[in-house]
């Protein structure tokens, strides 16, 4: 699988759900299940080398401002989402943080960055094509602490200062 597939698999199964966390998770294991299971490896390489990828103090900043905080299961399930946003919305997010505030049209803190269902899609669509689990994706392990610099999470004015349009859109009260 090419990374141009990987992407238009993930977009046209989250447009076909309308956004919805849940239903672009069943729609995604539907279609792996039309593939055979080297592709749905395949495409768990790529989904999770990008979930690597997102594993940067600054990412994890802006799930903490997005979420009103952000532990390390969240933020691992932020990641997930993260993907599931579509390549525009992940490499902006990656080159810029707080270019969500921009990139998102909205954020339901109550639905939207919860990305273990689609983040587990591989792993259910491989189950049901061989009756097996997800083999070994041969992937080098993240290092044991995120990339880049730490922003202190329980430090509000450090967290609107390192992602100004963020907390302007999510976090500011209404007057």
């Amino acid at each position: 699988m090419h990374e141009t597939e990987f992407w238009e698999l993930v977009d046209g199964t989250r447009e076909a759900a309308g956004g919805d966390p849940v239903d672009h998770a069943e729609l995604l294991v539907d279609r792996l299940t039309q593939l055979d299971p080297e592709t749905v490896v395949d495409f768990a390489r790529h989904f999770e080398a990008r979930v690597n990828r997102a594993w940067r103090w600054e990412v994890w900043g802006a799930a903490w401002v997005l979420l009103d905080g952000a532990s390390d299961d969240v933020f691992d399930s932020f990641r997930c989402w993260l993907v599931g946003q579509g390549r525009k919305v992940f490499e902006g997010a990656l080159h810029d943080p707080d270019s969500l505030a921009g990139l998102l049209e909205d954020f339901d803190p109550d639905v939207d960055g919860e990305g273990d269902d689609i983040g587990g899609a591989a792993d259910e669509a491989y189950e049901r094509l061989t009756g097996l689990e997800l083999p070994d994706l041969g992937l080098p392990d993240p290092p044991p602490e995120p990339e880049g610099t730490p922003v202190d999470f329980e430090d509000e004015r450090a967290l609107a200062a390192a992602f100004p349009r963020l907390w302007e859109r999510f976090r500011e009260p209404e007057a």
